[in-house]
């Protein structure tokens, strides 16, 4: 057992027989049988020499089968379950090898696994215990963590408050017929449309376009032997970076220039404090992105974070963003102390305590005022009662975990003597979050600058996700497009706004304009978009509108947000998924959001404006009590009635300049009515009393 050496103070000798302590520890054998966790059981395959099974080794992975045991009902779990395949969640094969840094001193190592088809060769994507499709996970060891809750703890505060992070499931794992302890299987950071929702860059992406994403940057160590791709200074040393996506062995010069420049660019407008939409450091980075990484490091007090397992990302056309989050064990009051650190505190920030701090553009960042602003801003939501960071919120979901994990922690504690008392471990992580939240607060201030920030009268009122193929356009994604809408009397500079959310990627021009009542269509092949529509299209977007989900977030450069609609390809969304409709909001009055306010309008309509300020058009009287009058220059062609929830009620095609709409047997209340003549079309609200 070395509980004993876990305590204080730390002398080079006690240190040195702490490491010789963890690393020739004789651990206790234990009969293990079932478990309230799903069982992960990992076997090897024989060496043909020994004929024992493999060792594990850091690198390369070796072949093993895996089986993972986890009732449907989430009812307990048994080994005799092994070969009963009701129960089994994954039965096949995987590539396995040790991974991690500090970690792999400790006689409990940490896995990374690779799920493979049966040919022992071919990436098998697959589900494991509920999470996307995926063939690379990790089993995390949770060294160092006498609470074996932090990394969970973080990657789901991180989920909470909108982030992808990666996702995670307890579990117990059985090698080679050895019970090894409790472990979090989780994905490991990686671009898939489920993971970071990045485009993969290849190695032919060097043009203008195609080089600008997607990429996935580290701030590391160099442990696993991956080259240092540039250094930057940090106010207390320097930070090395690596090329996660793509690999260092397979970038190109264009791909490390043009992603380094962005890094070096971000210093150079934190640094300078410059926070012109334009050009300044909103025009690089997704403010958002890097306000919430700062967020759940500092409430962690992260003691790795900015200078080790700090990642970035970027989509093409996109901005650079900071995250997902990694590797959360050293937080929240602890750190290794076996070693003789002690870094995590309640009273320091992370990004300046001259350890660790990671490149210059962080602390710049933190005292750039409209960044701190935000920050601040930021913070006082999460910790609100009711939201994921506050103090009743985090007691509340630790409860909850623990009584989870409790019975597989005793198990894990016989197994390794890592957890030397529980109790107290966590009442001293509640009281440092409690101390934590407190320090922050006080420190961040106020926001009152950014509380109200001005946001235009845009609205996203037609989205083509999946348009029809014919003779001519024979390529779906080629026709997409996504309507936009300035609602209000004044024109609004575009300048700084972009799409927000991962998956399609645009960012509005510097210095260009809506006007007042006009909308813009950005779509994805401008030249497929303007042939086939005789549209005009403003500018394309990045990748393509998936057929089945997507939320569109469209933001000011500080990453407010001015509209957000997601939609589906089933009910209650109208159908236009391939059948030759389109998305349409019945009125830009309605809220975008809600699936019953648009409607399914066929293709060819596009072609016919929508001007809601026609001269020509009349309707009276509005209010009416029984008969609508509507007067235009050109016949009416087709009109129809929807209620507030967008039900259509009616539908007409009179093709008369003078059409009379009887309005008696509806009941008292808003109306809005969508006409269509030969050349322009209009919504306008209409009042029954």
């Amino acid at each position: 057992m070395i509980n004993h050496y876990f305590s204080k103070p730390y002398t080079p000798k006690k240190i040195l027989i702490l490491f010789v302590l963890l690393c020739s520890v004789t651990v206790k054998s234990q009969t293990f049988s079932s478990s309230n966790l799903p069982i992960v059981v990992i076997n090897t395959d024989i060496d043909p020499t020994t004929g024992n099974p493999l060792e594990i080794p850091d690198d390369p992975k070796i072949l093993a089968s895996m089986k993972i045991i986890k009732r449907p009902d989430g009812s307990r779990n048994y080994l005799t379950d092994i070969d009963n395949t009701s129960y089994l969640d994954y039965n096949g094969r995987i590539g396995i090898e040790t991974r991690g840094s500090s970690s792999q001193a400790l006689p409990k190592k940490p896995y990374g696994l690779t799920t493979l088809k049966a040919n022992n060769t071919s990436n098998n994507n697959v589900s494991l215990l509920g999470m996307p499709v995926e063939n690379d996970w990790v089993l995390n060891s949770l060294a160092f963590d006498p609470s074996c809750i932090r990394d969970y703890l973080s990657y789901n505060l991180a989920r909470q408050i909108g982030d992808y992070a990666s996702r995670t499931a307890y579990c117990e794992v059985v090698l080679n017929g050895n019970y090894i302890g409790l472990y979090i299987l989780q994905e490991k950071i990686k671009s898939n449309t489920n993971r970071v929702n990045i485009l993969k860059i290849a190695d032919t992406d060097n043009s203008t376009e195609t080089v600008t994403g997607g990429y996935i940057t580290k701030a590391d160590k160099t442990t696993g032997g991956d080259p240092v791709a540039w250094t930057m200074s940090s106010y207390s040393g320097t930070v090395d970076f690596i090329h996660e996506l793509p690999k260092p062995e397979n970038v190109t010069s264009q791909q490390d220039t043009y992603i380094k420049n962005q890094f070096f660019n971000l210093q150079t407008n934190a640094g300078t404090h410059n926070s012109n939409l334009a050009n300044g450091y909103p025009s690089v980075i997704d403010i958002p992105s890097f306000v919430d990484f700062m967020i759940l490091s500092e409430l962690a007090s992260n003691v790795d974070s900015y200078q080790y397992s700090t990642f970035f990302h970027k989509d093409r056309g996109g901005k650079l963003r900071a995250g997902p989050i990694w590797d959360f064990n050293l937080t929240y009051g602890n750190d290794l102390f076996v070693w003789g650190f002690d870094r995590s505190k309640a009273d320091i920030w992370q990004f300046s305590n001259g350890d660790n701090e990671g490149a210059r553009f962080w602390l710049d960042l933190f005292n750039d005022t409209t960044y701190k602003c935000y920050l601040s801003k930021r913070w006082n939501e999460l910790t609100q009662p009711g939201q994921p960071l506050n103090y009743n919120s985090l007691s509340t979901y630790i409860d909850q975990t623990l009584a989870y994990i409790s019975e597989a922690k005793t198990k894990e504690n016989e197994k390794w003597g890592t957890i030397p008392n529980d109790a107290l471990e966590i009442s001293n992580l509640k009281t440092f979050l409690s101390n934590r939240i407190n320090w922050i607060t006080n420190q961040l201030g106020s926001f009152t600058a950014c509380s109200s920030p001005v946001i235009p009268s845009l609205v996203i009122t037609k989205i083509n996700y999946n348009p029809s193929t014919n003779a001519n356009f024979t390529v779906s994604n080629d026709s997409e497009f996504i309507e936009i809408k300035n609602t209000g009397n004044t024109n609004v500079d575009l300048t700084g706004i972009y799409l927000k959310e991962l998956g399609v990627s645009y960012q509005f021009p510097a210095n260009s304009n809506l006007e007042a009542n006009k909308s813009i269509y950005i779509v994805s092949n401008k030249t497929i978009f303007e042939t086939r529509y005789g549209l005009t299209a403003f500018g394309q977007f990045t990748r393509n509108l998936p057929n089945s989900i997507q939320k569109l977030v469209l933001a000011d450069g500080f990453g407010n947000i001015i509209d957000s609609v997601e939609y589906l390809n089933t009910t209650p969304w109208p159908a236009a998924d391939g059948n030759g409709n389109f998305l349409e909001l019945i009125s830009a009055e309605l809220d975008n959001a809600v699936a019953t306010n648009w409607i399914a309008s066929p293709e060819n309509t596009l072609s016919v404006s929508t001007n809601t300020d026609l001269q020509s058009l009349n309707i009276y009287p509005n209010p009416t009590k029984n008969n609508l009058t509507i007067e235009t220059a050109d016949s009416v062609l087709n009109y129809k009635i929807f209620d507030t929830l967008g039900n259509l009620l009616t539908e007409s095609k009179p093709n008369t300049t003078f059409t009379k709409v009887d309005l008696s047997n509806y009941s008292s209340g808003v109306y809005f009515i969508k006409l269509s003549c030969k050349d322009a079309s209009s919504t306008k609200k209409i009042i029954k009393n």
